[in-house]
């Protein structure tokens, strides 16, 4: 079968990485007798550190941060061929590492992803890529840049104790003991998700349950990173409170951007840094893919955006994803598979996502192919 397939998912959230579920599907489009090139992606969530360096090349380095909630953690950081650190928000701040009935994002601090920065910052990189996803915290990245020398203070002149749970009480920011390493070296923030800051469409209302919060906490965290804004314009003079992504990673994007950062959608700063668009060429199919597509995933996810990229250059793109709440049409795939509609359940689809995967991706290629020799 003379049929060239691009391999481009993302990681298959608490199940497979980008890399074991592009091998997975990999070996379907051989089973259909058709070519694969295998490409992850990423879009600033879990596992954009491991699809940059297997996409762009380069080294890897273990160092033991603090965790969400003060304990340690093995972390990594990566150093690319082309000079560019890259931080992982999920390596130290990341909900992964914190047990499902510990999670508090009253108190969980963004405090090691700082750390993680200053690492990288002392290699000299040409720039630091940061990437926000799957973080524990609602901090509003005030814990990152506590670890970067910025001090912040309530109107009696106390420091704030770690977390969002504080942030109402914020009366001053102090920057003048701010590493100056942060100033020499560019940062991009990669975000997931553009969510502003505060609102309905927020950092707290939005992702505060699924990291812990209770009702009454998801409003008192929102006023926290309100206030934060208005301290942000009034000490550092950098209006965040509107910027698309501000509200990533629990505020980090708008603490980031105070700093000098500039925000970017991750899903695009990955696919152009693999070189995603050029493996189109000639291609007569892209599997991509991911835990679960939703509506949030029309905000910025990797399968969604590798789509759009398709469309762009006229190549059908289908998705394998774990489930999907999406209507057809959505997203702009010609087809969508569900694993848990493969397998009929969602506990199968976890265990035996890699075996489902291949079996998906044979189906849809030659599925492609048998089509081709009907037109």
């Amino acid at each position: 079968m003379n049929v060239r397939v691009v391999v481009a998912p993302n990681a298959f959230k608490d199940c497979l990485s980008a890399a074991d579920a592009a091998a997975a599907i990999a070996r379907g489009v051989a089973d259909a007798r058709a070519k694969a090139d295998v490409v992850p992606i990423a879009d600033g969530g879990d596992g954009t550190l491991d699809a940059l360096i297997s996409g762009v090349g380069g080294t890897v380095m273990g160092v033991i941060a603090r965790g969400p909630l003060g304990l340690p953690v093995r972390a990594h950081l990566g150093r690319l061929n082309d000079g560019s650190g890259v931080v992982e928000m999920a390596q130290a701040s990341g909900l992964a590492l914190v047990a499902a009935g510990e999670r508090d994002p009253m108190r969980a601090s963004s405090y090691g992803t700082g750390e993680l920065i200053k690492g990288a910052l002392a290699r000299r990189p040409e720039r630091v890529l940061v990437a926000l996803g799957g973080s524990a915290t609602v901090d509003g990245g005030t814990g990152l840049a506590r670890a970067l020398g910025m001090r912040f203070y309530d109107d009696k002149g106390s420091e704030l104790p770690d977390g969002g749970g504080a942030l109402e009480r914020l009366a001053r920011i102090d920057a003048s003991r701010l590493d100056p390493r942060v100033q020499q070296s560019p940062i991009v923030a990669l975000y997931d998700v553009s969510a502003p800051l505060t609102g309905s469409d927020g950092a707290a209302r939005v992702y505060g349950p699924q990291k812990g919060a209770k009702p009454d906490q998801v409003e008192l965290l929102d006023r926290g990173l309100s206030r934060l804004a208005e301290r942000i314009e009034a000490d550092l003079g950098v209006p965040v409170a509107e910027l698309d992504g501000a509200g990533a990673a629990g505020g980090a994007g708008a603490m980031l951007a105070a700093l000098g950062a500039e925000l970017r959608p991750g899903a695009e700063v990955v696919l152009d840094a693999v070189g995603f668009a050029g493996k189109l060429d000639d291609a007569d199919l892209v599997i991509t893919g991911e835990g679960k597509l939703d509506r949030q995933s029309l905000a910025g996810k990797a399968p969604v955006v590798a789509a759009r990229v398709c469309a762009q250059r006229l190549v059908a793109c289908a998705a394998i994803v774990g489930e999907s709440d999406l209507a057809p049409g959505d997203g702009g795939f010609v087809a969508v598979r569900s694993l848990v509609e493969h397998f009929g359940d969602r506990a199968s689809a976890l265990s035996r996502a890699g075996e489902g995967l291949r079996a998906v991706a044979s189906a849809l290629v030659r599925s492609l192919a048998g089509s081709r020799a009907q037109s």
